[in-house]
């Protein structure tokens, strides 16, 4: 009965929060669940369905991340089959990229099927161990692996082809896999380019018992026959919401039977909200954004000690300018107060509006003082005072218009501002 580790999506050199702890998170994560899932549960292969790298130009530490953990299978006697996503796939006209560096140095199974130069039709070849190139590959253990190509749009027409091929190989052994970097329909909101299931049933006809996915990074299965695990590890905090992880899978006489694994090395992350209200002032907010931090700590839901990734999420409407938070100085206290590797402060308020209805025949003398009114009506601070304060700055035009000063101007607003903050209730 054969055994195997279905990964996907590991990201080696992700670096989207510029933060090399972070970048190396990555690294730990593909690393533990490979000695958890596929050394000592000793497994007979691996397959890596797309996105090693994150990026097709790569760093040499990343490199040699991935040399690390390849070493390590291969020292262990389990050999890893993989092919190229749309993250490290080579660019058009190409001949080479890091992935076929490694299967040239013997470190994985790189499987590409090929088209043939003069009909142009799409063919399997079986892998050459000395020319370190092929489309599939018989294992000893009973199972056929298959690879594929990254076809972004054109994917539906290239399965037609691949079915078609896959028909036209010898007979060999029982179970057959492949591996394919595409995503269904229905999984994730906003993803262009989704496969519906019948664009990959054809597959299933063509007799592929196990279609190992990747690309998409929450974890799904489908009908018994379509698998996808989602990413290694979560590469943004929306992304820390879904099931992920790696299946452990057997294959025998009555199926497949897979388990999604996901017990290994991740960074913790939360994701908090606090919806404030209108009569909260500056103060307000920022101290109730420190309690909701403070209480995730004290119910456990944070723990300092793991350096986690939080993001805070700030909802509702305020009645100040929204832009009088210093959301770094605020960010900066929060993670220090939650030992965060990383904090993400989200400022999503509205400022409150007031439109006081006008009648048509409403002066020019009266639409301006129902806009300062209005203004000053959304102002935590002067709410209450809107009225006295509307006449004031009425009076403050007219003196300008009157040609008045600046020290004259500066006296009369410096006295009606005096007047406003001591008739505030603790003044």
């Amino acid at each position: 009965m054969p055994r195997f580790l279905h990964v996907s999506d590991v990201h080696l050199g992700f670096d989207k929060y510029d933060n090399k702890e972070r970048t190396a998170d990555f690294f730990w994560a593909f690393q533990d669940a490979l000695e958890r899932y596929a050394i000592a549960e000793q497994v007979d292969f691996v397959v890596l369905a797309g996105d090693l790298f994150e990026h097709r130009n790569i760093q040499p530490a990343t490199l040699n991340q991935a040399q690390s953990c390849l070493k390590m299978l291969q020292e262990a006697g389990i050999p890893i089959l993989a092919i190229e996503g749309n993250h490290d796939n080579r660019p058009y006209g190409t001949k080479t990229n890091w992935l076929r560096y490694l299967a040239d140095w013997g470190l994985l199974i790189l499987l590409e099927p090929e088209n043939d130069p003069e009909t142009g039709q799409l063919l399997y070849q079986p892998w050459d161990w000395e020319d370190k190139r092929g489309g599939y590959l018989d294992l000893a253990c009973g199972v056929r692996v298959l690879g594929s190509s990254w076809y972004g749009s054109s994917a539906p027409r290239s399965i037609a082809a691949l079915a078609e091929a896959i028909q036209r190989l010898p007979a060999g052994a029982p179970y057959t896999i492949l591996l394919f970097h595409h995503g269904l329909e229905g999984q994730i909101a906003r993803y262009q380019g989704a496969l519906r299931y019948s664009d990959v049933l054809p597959l299933r006809q063509a007799g592929v018992d196990y279609l190992a996915l990747g690309h998409i990074h929450k974890n799904y299965e489908v009908e018994g026959w379509i698998f996808n695990p989602g990413s290694v590890e979560a590469n943004s905090i929306e992304e820390s919401v879904y099931k992920r992880g790696v299946y452990l899978v057997q294959l025998d006489a009555t199926g497949v039977h897979s388990t999604l694994k996901q017990d290994y090395r991740q960074r913790p992350t939360l994701r908090l909200q606090l919806v404030v209200r209108a009569q909260d002032s500056l103060e307000d907010l920022t101290r109730s954004a420190v309690a909701k931090v403070q209480q995730a700590m004290d119910a456990g839901q944070l723990n300092p000690d793991d350096s986690p990734i939080v993001e805070l999420r700030i909802t509702g409407q305020v009645g100040f300018d929204r832009l009088e938070l210093d959301t770094r100085k605020l960010r900066l206290e929060l993670q220090q107060l939650s030992h965060a590797l990383i904090f993400l402060l989200k400022y999503e308020v509205d400022a409150v509006e007031y439109a006081s209805p006008l009648a048509e025949e409403a002066t020019r003398l009266q639409i301006e003082q129902e806009v300062f009114t209005d203004l000053l009506a959304a102002n935590h601070t002067y709410r209450k005072q809107s009225r006295e304060l509307s006449q004031g700055l009425i009076e403050l035009k007219d003196l300008q218009l009157q040609g008045r000063s600046e020290a004259e101007l500066y006296d009369f607003a410096q006295g009606l501002l005096n007047r406003a903050v001591m008739s505030l209730p603790d003044a």
